[in-house]
């Protein structure tokens, strides 16, 4: 029976990694896989056992965008310096502080995101950067740390909120978002690594065949995504936002009743 459920987790850990290297969202899948197949474990130890596998997919899409996405170095160091940081906070903050208080925010911020999306048809489809937001560095470095709380706390929908960052305040693109989102994904991915696995709480008989999953959609999905460009990276945000928007509304309005 042990051996069957993680067979069916190693499956969805391989759709979150194709889905997470485009655009982010792979917690969606992931983690509410783990918890529901696995409801005798604490939840801290299950959030704790998704890190790894989203953190080796997430190395492994870097790497790839790397090799074939020019990146803003300094940038890069500045946000993820400040997302490891705040996502050692987060991920301290588990235990104590009850996940439901985010939700309805993220509800509404993610409902307003995907109206928006959808509405402005060239939102992140320029072939160049435009001029970023002024002042954009500590609006952007602000934004991280929230961000970077976030994850370390909870953590789906981490990566489309840096995509988002990166758009609306930096002037990226789709793709060259996309890239610098997994690489300070990356920082805060290392962070909760470090912290859960010092307090010993993954569970790595299920981590270990997660990651290798997770691992084999994320090389496909960063290579999917450079392949098809901007246009197709756009729809898949749309669909990992409102998949996000109605888990978060089930949480709320369905479990919470």
């Amino acid at each position: 029976m042990l051996e069957t459920s993680i067979i069916v987790l190693c499956a969805f850990s391989f759709s979150a990694g194709f889905v997470d290297a485009i655009v982010g969202g792979g917690g969606l899948i992931q983690t509410p896989a783990l918890l529901f197949l696995f409801p005798q474990y604490p939840v801290p130890a299950l959030l704790a056992t998704t890190k790894i596998p989203s953190g080796s997919g997430t190395a492994l899409a870097t790497w790839t965008y790397a090799r074939k996405v020019t990146l803003h170095t300094r940038l890069l160091v500045v946000m993820g310096i400040t997302a490891f940081a705040f996502s050692m906070f987060g991920s301290s903050m588990v235990s104590s502080l009850p996940n439901q208080f985010l939700k309805p925010f993220m509800l509404c911020l993610l409902t307003g995101i995907a109206i928006y999306t959808f509405m402005n048809k060239n939102f992140g489809q320029a072939t160049e950067a435009r001029p970023p937001i002024k002042n954009a560095w500590p609006v952007a470095v602000g934004i991280v740390a929230l961000i970077g709380f976030y994850d370390g706390f909870f953590g789906p929908g981490t990566g489309s909120f840096f995509i988002l960052l990166f758009i609306g305040v930096m002037g990226l693109d789709f793709l060259h978002a996309s890239a610098h989102a997994k690489c300070v994904n990356l920082a805060t991915n290392a962070a909760s690594i470090l912290y859960f696995g010092a307090k010993g709480l993954i569970i790595w008989k299920m981590t270990i065949p997660m990651a290798i999953s997770n691992l084999a959609g994320s090389f496909l999905g960063a290579r999917f995504a450079i392949l098809k460009g901007n246009k197709m990276v756009r729809w898949f945000f749309l669909g990992v936002i409102c998949c996000t928007i109605l888990r978060f509304a089930w949480d709320l309005f369905v479990k919470g009743q």
